[in-house]
């Protein structure tokens, strides 16, 4: 593979690299699939070099592969395709040690490239890419900032093979309790939750603050706003690899499954919004809570694209079990300000910081797809200068009837036909995206469940 100008501006990136971790001596080289999922190799230290000046080859199958790994081959990046490799150059910025393995290990994230050299079609990194030069053709810079749930679970389940939350290191008792904010709750793993801290800042994951979340066990740790959206979707993939891999060093694992408890709280993707002009300014900032003139527009294209973006805010079956009344995960399309209990949420702030809060996604979406259909929504509602009507005032579970899908089979039928989203997604990422999905729901939907033999074997 010829070198490129961009490998050849970040070169001096490796050899930086080199003085300050001169230990390290193996490199995973990680590219995230559809379903968000990091694929890579492992290589030795002394092939950097070579890989920012030529790559390193993957199947394009990699955006083909469903959550088992499987290439679904009606995607046509398979083996009609010769499951052919593509180059994948290092993403800059990335190159970074991983401080939780014992042996001294660096890890960069890449960027496939298709077989000409161009964008390849099919990785949602590129997708989401292309969405951000449509605002940026309009003068526009999404400033961007990702909330993820997550929870802490014993590595030992129960016999059953459900999850149970871990044991505190501190009292030696696992949690029961809901104790939203509980600073002891935050105490019981400070350890662990502070290891994830610092290994986030050595790779220069830009962390904020950690609370504790809505269930025993659950977390959530901020990510701090940016002015690139595709680096924040960078450092969110690698963030969740940063969680797991911090909590299997402490004995626990971490989940971004999202709804692991049929009973407790499921865990959210939240992303946070607003779009600056050429100066640099916020179009957003209003004295007014409720923003500028631009940003209920904003609002009313992600009202708009909101039912048939399902499929990317929840990508599998259990993503809509978290779609319950009165559980913060939105169950319409409705707008508000300073209110947890609706889809879109204006937080209070100070008038320069006026953004919306789109609280849709759950947590195990692939973060490149969701903050893609976000921009989406917010660049289609600009352009066609969309009303998002009156924002709803107290509890909206108890003022909207639910109307947002709860159906994954119904989900990929809306996205299947939403124009809007062809336009800004492109059809043959789409299409790709939709079998590899479609094939999933096959799968999961061929097996039968305990329940089904509990309920039925003997009574039917």
């Amino acid at each position: 593979m010829p070198a490129t100008p961009a490998a050849a501006r970040h070169s001096d990136e490796v050899s930086r690299f080199r003085k300050a971790w001169p230990e390290i001596s193996q490199i995973d080289v990680l590219i995230a699939d559809s379903c968000g999922i990091l694929r890579g190799k492992k290589m030795p230290v002394e092939g950097l070099d070579k890989l920012y000046h030529e790559g390193v080859g993957f199947p394009g199958s990699i955006f083909a592969a469903d959550i088992t790994g499987s290439t679904v081959e009606e995607t046509g990046l398979g083996l009609d395709d010769g499951d052919a490799a593509r180059p994948c150059l290092p993403v800059p910025g990335t190159l970074s040690p991983v401080p939780w393995l014992d042996r001294p290990t660096g890890q960069v994230l890449l960027r496939m490239r298709d077989q000409d050299g161009g964008p390849m079609f099919a990785d949602p990194r590129q997708v989401l890419d292309d969405v951000v030069g449509r605002l940026a053709a309009d003068g526009l810079t999404p400033v961007v900032a990702i909330e993820l749930e997550f929870y802490l679970v014993d590595r030992q389940r129960r016999a059953d093979g459900t999850p149970r939350p871990p044991r505190s290191p501190v009292t030696g008792r696992r949690p029961t309790t809901t104790q939203v904010y509980g600073i002891d709750e935050l105490y019981d793993f400070d350890g662990l939750l502070h290891e994830i801290n610092e290994a986030c800042r050595t790779q220069g994951i830009p962390v904020d603050s950690s609370v504790s979340e809505y269930a025993p066990g659950q977390y959530e740790i901020n990510l701090l706003h940016q002015r690139d959206a595709v680096r924040a979707c960078d450092c969110a993939v690698l963030f969740k690899r940063a969680v797991k891999g911090v909590a299997l060093k402490h004995g626990m694992a971490a989940s971004f499954m999202a709804k692991p408890y049929p009973d407790l709280a499921g865990s959210g993707f939240h992303v946070h919004l607003s779009l600056d002009d050429a100066e640099g300014h916020n179009v957003f900032a209003d004295a007014d809570p409720a923003g500028t003139p631009l940003l209920r527009q904003v609002i009313g294209g992600l009202l708009a694209t909101m039912p048939d973006g399902m499929a990317l805010f929840a990508q599998n079956q259990n993503a809509f079990r978290r779609f319950q009344p009165n559980s913060y995960a939105p169950h319409a399309p409705t707008w508000a300000i300073n209110n947890r209990s609706s889809a879109l949420r204006i937080p209070a702030s100070g008038p320069n910081d006026r953004r919306v809060e789109h609280r849709v996604a759950g947590a195990d979406a692939n973060p490149y797809l969701v903050m893609a259909a976000v921009l989406a929504g917010a660049h289609y509602g600009l352009r066609h200068k969309l009303d998002p009507g009156a924002p709803v005032t107290g509890n909206a579970y108890r003022q909207q009837e639910p109307s947002l899908t709860s159906s994954w089979i119904q989900a990929l039928e809306m996205l299947e036909e939403s124009a809007i989203f062809t336009d800004y997604l492109g059809k043959r990422f789409l299409d790709v995206y939709l079998e590899t999905k479609w094939a999933e729901r096959d799968k999961f939907f061929s097996q039968i469940t305990p329940l089904e033999y509990e309920w039925y074997l003997d009574r039917v």
